[in-house]
């Protein structure tokens, strides 16, 4: 039967094993991350002593100055000690004195970049905080994940709607996990602070039924084969049916195409600047001879004035920030908001 220092020293080795594929981590990257899994996985606690350095020498065969290298960053991090005589030890039994966070995000489109600052605001000076972008493609999704799976004490990711997102998302610990963003389910609890799109399309749609009459239709333009929320087009059919309102979906807008007693309605910036650019050269007037929706606020839709619909991303940043920093158990859906404003 082994002793109970003989598995602690087991379990040590088999994290710091456990990150030997991450392509970005040096030796000693991963002399250093398997230690701190291995405290925050409570494999070995406030206290424990470490192997000796000839014995992790012996047993994952690197070089003396790797182990030295990665004991001294440790030691540095306050996160584990040294004594005289009996070598190294666990200080704290937490790792938390520098925290690694992996933020993964689609890109930084102008309402995420509202949402990135105060994301970055809510995290403290002992934060090292790493950036990826995966612009939607799952290819570059499970790139990522892979090269940074185990190199971080906090993921927190915007995942993308594909069906191989739930098997990489669940080879990530729960407690290191948070979801934003979009909702993407899993099997079991998972922390969370997303968007929900389809009641919250419906219920907007209804409340601008009565300013929509005023025109002869509303116009959806929604490529089915964009990042754009899928489930926004059922609400958006069941909208114009329960209100008996003319409307049709449209995969892409013609330039140039905009016409009085018409409402747009688009979630594609690109889209919105050229229908509004075609508004104002046609001498038309917002709100009276065309109708425009968009969805995401941003500043320069409020300074416009452009009606939107949308979560707040600074209120989500700065909930998933403190989130992040306080391994908050949460699961919470942010309120869609409707901005009424000249355009409609």
């Amino acid at each position: 039967m082994k002793s109970v220092k003989q598995v602690k020293t087991e379990a040590i080795f088999h994290n710091i094993r456990a990150l030997a594929d991450i392509p970005s981590y040096y030796k000693h990257n991963q002399l250093v991350q398997g230690i701190i899994n291995a405290i925050d996985d409570q494999a070995i606690q406030k206290g424990d002593r470490l192997p000796s350095v000839n014995t992790m020498i012996k047993e994952l065969h690197f070089s003396r100055a790797t182990i030295v290298k990665g004991i001294a960053e440790l030691i540095d991090r306050g996160i584990i000690g040294s004594q005289k005589r009996l070598g190294y030890y666990v200080m704290g039994g937490e790792s938390e004195k520098i925290l690694n966070v992996a933020l993964v995000m689609y890109n930084l489109d102008t309402f995420e970049e509202q949402f990135y600052r105060n994301f970055r605001h809510e995290l403290k000076k002992n934060v090292r905080l790493d950036v990826f972008f995966h612009h939607g493609n799952i290819e570059t999704f499970e790139t990522i994940l892979s090269q940074i799976k185990g190199a971080y004490e906090m993921y927190v990711i915007a995942p993308i709607p594909h069906p191989k997102t739930k098997e990489l998302l669940e080879s990530i610990p729960r407690s290191k996990f948070l979801m934003f963003d979009r909702y993407e389910p899993m099997d079991g609890v998972f922390n969370h602070l997303t968007q929900e799109f389809k009641a919250s399309t419906y219920r907007i749609l209804g409340q601008l039924a009565p300013k929509i009459r005023e025109f002869e239709e509303i116009i959806f333009y929604h490529n089915p084969d964009s990042l754009d929320p899928k489930e926004m087009v059922g609400s958006f059919k069941k909208f114009l049916v329960d209100f008996k309102i003319k409307g049709r979906v449209v995969r892409n807008y013609v330039p140039k195409s905009v016409e009085p007693g018409k409402v747009y309605f688009t979630l594609d910036n690109f889209i919105l600047w050229e229908i509004m650019k075609d508004i104002k050269a046609k001498n038309l007037k917002f709100g009276k001879d065309v109708g425009v929706l968009s969805h995401n606020d941003e500043p320069a839709k409020e300074i416009i004035g452009i009606t939107t619909f949308s979560t707040d991303f600074s209120i989500m940043g700065k909930r998933v920030g403190k989130a992040a920093m306080n391994r908050e158990q949460v699961q919470e859906t942010l309120p869609m908001r409707l901005a009424r404003r000249n355009t409609l």
